[in-house]
């Protein structure tokens, strides 16, 4: 099946082990979470599986997203518009075609007919978007708060699956290792003893008021510059972070809920990825 699902991460706890010593874990929300999309080889160019999770409610969602998840779409404003001002011209036509026919000019024919022809093929392109609304064949989902690609697990035909499939925590079993893939916690702007764990610099001689500056950062004649790379004091946290091989401690399908030993990155509340931990 899947290799990985999305969740959210609740917070951290203790459980007691056999011999009543007592082990940090992380209590984690995991799916349910939904087929949205199925790529293959011949398609894509290679297998992989779309998936949702958190169903939310339609406010605000983009046109685009709504068809991409099979709903069915209603026109535009314009396009509504633009359809009802030549249902209105159709019926007045027909009110009028029992009185007095003028005949025109075949230059005047020429005319009208140039003038007619674009408007005719706009609202014959009108009528074939409001009979087909639903941009791809399958099952209406969602909308969800967040859509990932996964991969599939190995020896497992894509054809198998269909869109609108479900699954759940019962894909881990206890006592397996995973890989949990996140957002770390912005720190801001940190200097390089937070950033980095320096030392900083001594605390006599003068130097009380320089014990967290970074200190000199040149490296003399040669090279002559800063080099690339150097550690200094920026930007920490809020990157991608993998903590690896946590294993399951607990499982309850019932509640969504994965008990994992140890921490995992982010904050409480903060999104995550549960993946099934590979040996390479």
């Amino acid at each position: 099946m899947l290799s990985a699902l999305l969740g959210r991460k609740i917070g951290m706890t203790q459980v007691f082990g056999p011999g009543g010593t007592a082990v940090p874990v992380t209590v984690l929300e995991v799916g349910p979470c939904f087929v949205t999309q199925i790529k293959t080889v011949n398609n894509d160019g290679y297998e992989a599986i779309q998936i949702g999770f958190e169903q939310i409610k339609m406010k605000n969602v983009p046109r685009p997203e709504l068809g991409h998840l099979g709903h069915s779409l209603p026109l535009l404003k314009a396009q509504r518009k633009r359809l009802q001002t030549h249902q209105q011209e159709q019926r007045a036509k027909a009110k009028t075609e029992g009185a007095e026919n003028v005949e025109a000019s075949s230059a005047d024919n020429e005319a009208q007919t140039a003038k007619t022809e674009k408007p005719d093929k706009q609202i014959q392109k009108l009528l074939k978007i409001q009979a087909n609304r639903q941009r791809r064949p399958g099952p209406e989902l969602g909308p969800f708060r967040a859509l990932r690609e996964v991969d599939l697990q190995a020896g497992v035909n894509s054809e198998k699956l269909q869109l609108g499939l479900q699954f759940d925590v019962s894909l881990f079993r206890v006592g397996e290792s995973v890989d949990i893939v996140g957002t770390s916690k912005g720190k801001g702007f940190q200097g390089g003893v937070k950033r980095h764990g320096f030392s900083g610099g001594p605390k006599t001689h003068g130097q009380s008021d320089r014990t967290r500056a970074p200190g000199s950062i040149g490296s003399g004649t040669t090279p002559g510059r800063v080099l690339k790379g150097t550690r200094m004091a920026g930007h920490m946290g809020n990157a991608r972070v993998t903590a690896k091989k946590l294993q399951i401690i607990q499982a309850d399908p019932e509640h969504n809920l994965l008990v994992v030993k140890g921490s995992v990155p982010g904050a409480n509340g903060g999104l995550l990825m549960i993946k099934k931990h590979v040996m390479r």
